[in-house]
């Protein structure tokens, strides 16, 4: 038994710690250990670099050599090093290798370190490096490669990042080439090309002219674009949306944005655009977009968690492309406040049913039908509602939609319920800049929604108005910490306490003003009851933390207050205030937040603790 367990940890230690014994074994025979010490420059900047790049310094103990080799590796080093001292700028640099005291290009040296060290001595080699001075570029210079082409060359203008004067480094004359490129492709001209590039180093005047000879090419036009790829989404429906492209001048970003109009279609797995590498027998550019077709098929779940609101879950279905018209439908069912009193749960059964491509190609309908149960501490309600809006982006940022809405039930409390019937005109607009959709780090997010109700029940009518502006800020450039903002503001025009329940603005939980129970910012009734209002002001600021890996943390202060004219005001602001816990996703990251009401209310607990998928907003 002992025999097996010390076998067990010797192998154990084999595994764990290779290097420690690889480190103990003793040099192969031939073999000639070295050490290596590279002279600082005096330049901080270049001892990093130089370090870097060092093929003795790196290979010392990953490849031993015999004698020869070690002169042979020697030899090299001097290319690798001026590689480093010329990307900065240093065309005059000296380097200097020594082997055991003598230069390594001296003649029999192999064969002395061979028949002199001692096996297993390690044998010292110097790196010195001079760096010289440092040139400059003296003379920046673009030309045509014909007379045609000199208009577009002299519309182009310095080339970027580099001028005359700046440090002779290798990395900006490659950086400035392919921003030439850019541009002319950017100026309409598909089949730009560097056709020379000249680079003359003056040792005397310790400078360097560049210059680059540019083929512009032919000013060209779409062609009419392809589709490729197994697809089943109609071929007329992309026709539509692509060929919008045809007969316009030639973009990279229009190329781009109708890519990115085919992905939105949301039945694609990814869509790939490519330009011809010549042009057509009409002169125009060749396009083909390759499209890759999603599963029909998707069954999903989401749950949640608020101690004040109790578990929630959903569950849906989609069905992707329909009838082959890039069609999406999802039937979705979800359901909240899943205690022990069954009687207490929420539910909604709904339909959505999406069809884009209509009237310009732009414009999508959308269709929903959902049947509504609320059992809440402010109403219940049981109801039925319906709308069909049609939506159409303008630009890249801006989606616009309108459309009428019915809706009809009964609401009411402790089991007295009154019937409403109520009808709509939803208006609506979104302005998205932000770089993600569940994980948002930089950008702005508006939205504003004005709906007209008339009461066909009861006459008369009001007009709810909600506005939302959510920004982004990274305050460290990669995204470790972002600051985020967010604001609402929400008022009911024309109305008076015959509002129905549900369409009153209410404050509290998440999403909301995180600490309180929800729904329970605002007036109150006789009992003590969340009654709601005519008008909403909601704000929330959080800085978020990336800790390590994919772990992060959120501190966020929450405030809200609902009032009783239609005029927001800030006369009973609640807040709240907290901590959260990250952890991120390939689908966005999981959300843990514990929140304390700084102004507890009658009925609220003492802390809530709220558990999602996605930021918080």
């Amino acid at each position: 038994m002992k025999q097996t367990l010390r076998l067990f940890l010797l192998l154990l230690a084999l595994v764990l710690a290779p290097s420690s014994w690889a480190q103990q074994a003793d040099p192969a025979p031939g073999t000639l250990p070295y050490t290596t010490t590279i002279v600082p420059t005096g330049t901080e900047a270049l001892d990093g670099p130089l370090t870097e790049a060092s093929r003795l310094r790196r290979l010392a103990g990953e490849a031993l050599v015999d004698a020869f080799g070690l002169v042979s590796r020697a030899l090299g080093e001097a290319p690798l090093l001026d590689e480093v001292l010329r990307a900065e700028g240093y065309w005059a640099g000296q380097i200097a290798v020594r082997i055991a005291g003598e230069p390594a290009d001296t003649p029999g040296l192999a064969q002395r370190l061979a028949a002199t060290v001692s096996p297993g001595t390690e044998v010292p080699v110097e790196v010195r490096v001079t760096a010289g001075p440092r040139y400059s570029y003296r003379r920046i210079t673009l030309r045509p490669n014909t007379a045609e082409g000199a208009e577009a060359v002299r519309a182009l203008g310095d080339p970027p990042g580099i001028a005359v004067g700046d440090p002779a480094r290798a990395g900006p004359v490659l950086d400035a080439e392919t921003a030439l490129l850019g541009r002319l492709r950017i100026a309409g001209f598909p089949l730009a090309s560097v056709v020379d590039r000249e680079v003359l180093v003056n040792h005397e005047m310790q400078a360097m002219d560049v210059t680059w000879t540019l083929a512009p090419g032919p000013a060209a036009r779409f062609a009419q674009p392809e589709i490729a790829g197994d697809t089943a989404v109609s071929q007329r429906l992309l026709a539509r949306i692509t060929n919008r492209l045809a007969g316009e001048p030639y973009a990279p970003e229009a190329l781009e944005r109708t890519r990115r109009e085919l992905l939105r279609l949301s039945v694609f797995d990814s869509v790939r655009a490519r330009a011809g590498d010549r042009l057509d027998e009409a002169s125009q550019l060749p396009v083909t977009f390759t499209v890759s077709d999603r599963p029909r098929n998707a069954l999903g779940a989401t749950v949640a968690y608020e101690t004040n609101y109790g578990p929630s879950t959903s569950l849906y279905y989609e069905r992707r492309n329909l009838f082959g018209n890039a069609e999406l439908l999802r039937l979705e069912l979800v359901a909240s406040r899943l205690g022990a009193d069954t009687d207490e749960a929420n539910l909604r059964l709904g339909a959505n049913l999406r069809r884009p491509g209509l009237i310009d190609g732009r414009t999508t309908l959308v269709l929903d039908v959902a049947t509504v149960r609320e059992r809440l501490d402010a109403y219940d309600r049981d109801a039925v509602t319906t709308s069909a809006l049609l939506e159409r982006p303008f630009g890249e940022r801006w989606v616009l939609q309108a459309g009428p809405t019915f809706e009809t039930g009964q609401i009411g409390r402790d089991g007295n319920f009154d019937p409403f019937t109520l009808a709509g005109f939803v208006m609506g607009a979104r302005f998205d800049t932000t770089n993600a959709s569940l994980d948002p780090r930089s950008g702005y997010r508006a939205s504003l929604i004005v709906v007209p109700y008339a009461d066909i029940a009861e006459g008369g009518g009001f007009v709810r108005t909600v506005g939302t502006l959510r920004s982004y800020f990274d305050l460290t450039g990669g995204g470790g910490t972002v600051l985020a903002l967010r604001g609402s503001v929400g008022s009911l025009v024309g109305a008076d306490r015959s509002v129905p329940l549900d369409k009153r603005f209410y404050a509290g939980g998440g999403g909301s003003v995180r600490g309180y129970a929800y729904q329970s910012i605002g007036p109150r009734d006789a009992q003590g009851r969340p009654n709601g209002g005519s008008s909403l002001v909601e704000g929330s600021i959080e800085l978020r933390q990336r800790i390590t890996g994919n772990i992060g943390m959120v501190a966020f202060l929450d405030a809200g207050s609902v009032g009783q004219t239609e005029t927001p005001s800030l006369d009973e602001v609640r807040y709240g205030a907290g901590l959260g816990v990250r952890y991120a996703t390939a689908i966005g990251p999981l959300r843990l937040d514990v929140a304390l009401p700084l102004q507890k209310q009658d009925g609220d607990d003492g802390y809530g603790l709220y558990v999602g998928l996605g930021q918080a907003f």
